[in-house]
């Protein structure tokens, strides 16, 4: 099942830079169905009452992300999968980019 997330009250930061997504077997970049390489980042997602880590794929790499960089997450899914008796959600968005970060 694919499950839009209404991000509109949810800060992003990232963990770290985007990381390729490599083919288990073979070691090779994974594409998106427009062959587009893949791309992992590792996300902190903070709202006004809590707070959790994810790992959201992008197709293209994310430019100028580091360490708790703020950024924007554009069209975020979540999908359920079930794969030989393990189960989970993993998570994929259109875009992540820089946040424009303002300062009161």
């Amino acid at each position: 099942m694919r499950l839009p997330i209404d991000t509109v009250a949810v800060q992003f930061m990232s963990a770290g830079p985007a990381e390729p997504v490599l083919d288990f077997e073979t070691k090779a970049p994974r594409l998106d169905g427009n062959g587009q390489p893949l791309y992992s980042v590792h996300l902190f997602a903070i709202s006004p009452d809590s707070y959790d880590t994810l790992t959201v794929k992008v197709a293209s790499e994310p430019k100028g992300i580091g360490n708790f960089t703020p950024v924007k997450v554009t069209n975020l899914i979540a999908s359920t999968w079930d794969i030989g008796g393990n189960h989970g959600v993993s998570f994929k968005a259109d875009k992540i980019e820089l946040a424009k970060v303002t300062i009161n």
